[in-house]
């Protein structure tokens, strides 16, 4: 299973990085980063309408290279001038090519809130993603069990990140709800089969409180997908490729949206 390959090779990137930056000092760097009041990432989220998280990455396990050409921040600058929300930054560096400096230079050069996406397997990069400047952090639930999600969950709150919890089915809502999550995101992409389907997000969205803000995410390419995920009460869209792949970034984040608040 892809997951079970990603989380290996983050693993073993783990361990080299731990030899770099020690975790006592990854952690001191967290501490000592200024940290973002009132968990901004939440607060961009709860706004009225659609929401719109937008992704930045390079490459991807079921696409291969989506952006041979990659002026990573500048991308994240376009999505901030056409509206985002927030920006999600993909760092996982084998399967993505990501990289924690799109992170830090991104966070640096935009006033939205980004969520540094990763497989998160360890304390270490919870406080790594806080010392490179990042609002929140994505856990996955087919990775954690429950009580390394409640840690790691408590242990981001604690440092001022959201978290975007992730499912893909019933049983991973209710794990999210049960672990207290605030944002549950649910990816419409099958890991097991790279298999997509909005109607995932659609059929889960009736399990998850109002009090819960709601992610869709994955195959998310036209107003009509955005306008029907808006109508079962979706509070905001995760989209990546659809926007990577775009020529003018600007205009398909217009395009997208605009179906949306024409419908009021």
């Amino acid at each position: 299973m892809i997951l079970d390959d990603i989380t290996a090779a983050v693993a073993g990137r783990l361990a080299a990085d731990k030899e770099r930056i020690s975790p006592e000092m990854m952690k001191e760097m967290a501490l000592s980063a200024r940290q973002k009041q009132g968990f901004p990432f939440e607060k961009a989220l709860a706004q009225d309408g659609l929401s719109f998280i937008c992704e930045v990455k390079r490459a991807s396990p079921s696409k291969g290279l989506i952006a041979p050409d990659f002026p990573y921040a500048a991308i994240a600058k376009a999505y901030e001038e056409a509206g985002a929300a927030a920006i999600s930054c993909l760092t996982e560096r084998d399967y993505f090519q990501g990289s924690i400096d799109y992170l830090k230079d991104i966070a640096s050069q935009v006033s939205i809130p980004v969520l540094r996406k990763d497989f998160i397997i360890d304390e270490y990069q919870i406080y790594e993603a806080r010392a490179n400047g990042a609002a929140a952090v994505l856990l996955i639930c087919a990775i954690l069990d429950d009580d390394t999600l409640r840690r790691f969950f408590a242990l981001a709150d604690s440092l001022g990140l959201s978290v975007l919890v992730e499912a893909h089915d019933e049983q991973e809502v209710r794990r999210a709800i049960a672990a207290g999550a605030r944002i549950i995101g649910v990816n419409n992409r099958n890991l097991k089969d790279f298999t997509v389907s909005l109607d995932t997000s659609c059929n889960l969205r009736p399990l998850v409180p109002p009090s819960v803000l709601f992610v869709a995410e994955s195959g998310i390419k036209t107003a009509a997908h955005t306008k029907v995920l808006r109508q079962h009460g979706v509070d905001a869209v995760l989209i990546g490729e659809t926007l990577m792949r775009a020529a003018d970034k600007k205009a398909m984040l217009q395009e997208l949206a605009g179906e949306v608040h024409d419908a009021g």
